[in-house]
C-alpha cells in the first residue's frame, strides 16, 4: 500500500521537501482563475479590454493613493474586469462606506458575482453611471476608480462616459484612471489627455508602475 505524503519516511540528513507560503498558492491560484476569464474576454471584444493581462496589486495601490476611502460615503469602479482593483479597493472602504461596480462584460460580472458575492457589480456600461448613483440613495460619489481601456474606446464613447463621471463626483471628489507608459503618448493617449484637463481642476501623473505588464501610469483628477 503506498503511504501518503504524510506518512513517508524522513531519511536523516534528506533535504527536506520545498515549501511555498500558502499565500503564495493562493495568489498563483486567483492569477490563473483571473486569465480564465480575462482571456476569453479579450477574444470576444478587444475594443473593450485593451489589455493582454490582469492589472497588478502595485498598480492597484497606486490607483488608491490620495483617496480617503474609508470616510467616503460613495466609492464606484467602472470597468472592473477580474477584480484586480477591486479586491484592493475593498481593503480601504470605510464600514459606512457604499460601493458599487459598472462592467460591461458578462462573464467578468458572472466571475465577480462568484468570487466577491456580497460585492454589488452591475451589468451595464459606465455611460449610464448617473443611474446607478440615484439607486444608491447617496447624492454623489466621493471617488471613482476607473479600469477602462481609453486608449482604444472611441472618442465620442470616451467623452459621454467622462461626462458622466464629472458630473456624478462630489466637488472636491476624486478620480483614477491608468495609462500604459509606451501608449499615453500616442495620438488617442493624448486626446484622453485634453479630455481630463477640460474636465476637472487639478490632474496629476503618478511616477510609472514598473510592477505591472505593461507598466503604467496613474492620472489622478480632481473636481
Amino acid at each position: 500500500m503506498a503511504s501518503t505524503p504524510e506518512q513517508r519516511e524522513v531519511l536523516p540528513g534528506s533535504p527536506s521537501p520545498p515549501t511555498r507560503p500558502p499565500g503564495l498558492w493562493r495568489r498563483w491560484g486567483r492569477a490563473f482563475r483571473d486569465q480564465t476569464v480575462f482571456l476569453p474576454a479579450l477574444w470576444r471584444s478587444p475594443q473593450t479590454v485593451g489589455a493582454v493581462c490582469p492589472s497588478s496589486r502595485a498598480l492597484a495601490r497606486a490607483m488608491l493613493t490620495g483617496h480617503n476611502l474609508r470616510q467616503a460615503g460613495l466609492v464606484v469602479e467602472l470597468g472592473p474586469g477580474t477584480g484586480a482593483f477591486t479586491r484592493v479597493i475593498l481593503e480601504a472602504l470605510g464600514p459606512t462606506t457604499r460601493f458599487f461596480a459598472l462592467e460591461v462584460d458578462a462573464g467578468a460580472v458572472r466571475h465577480l458575482h462568484r468570487v466577491l458575492p456580497h460585492v454589488e457589480v452591475f451589468h451595464d456600461s459606465a455611460e449610464r453611471l448617473d443611474e446607478y448613483v440615484v439607486r444608491s440613495g447617496r447624492p454623489q460619489v466621493d471617488a471613482i476608480v476607473s479600469g477602462l481601456p481609453w486608449a482604444v474606446l472611441p472618442e465620442d464613447l470616451q467623452r459621454r462616459i467622462m461626462t458622466q463621471v464629472a458630473g456624478c463626483l462630489r466637488p472636491g471628489g476624486g478620480f483614477s484612471t491608468f495609462a500604459y507608459q509606451h501608449a499615453r503618448h500616442s495620438t488617442a493617449g493624448r486626446r484622453y489627455w485634453r479630455l481630463l484637463s477640460t474636465l476637472f481642476a487639478q490632474v496629476t501623473v503618478s511616477p510609472t508602475v514598473w510592477w505591472n505588464l505593461p507598466p503604467a501610469v496613474v492620472y489622478h483628477g480632481v473636481k
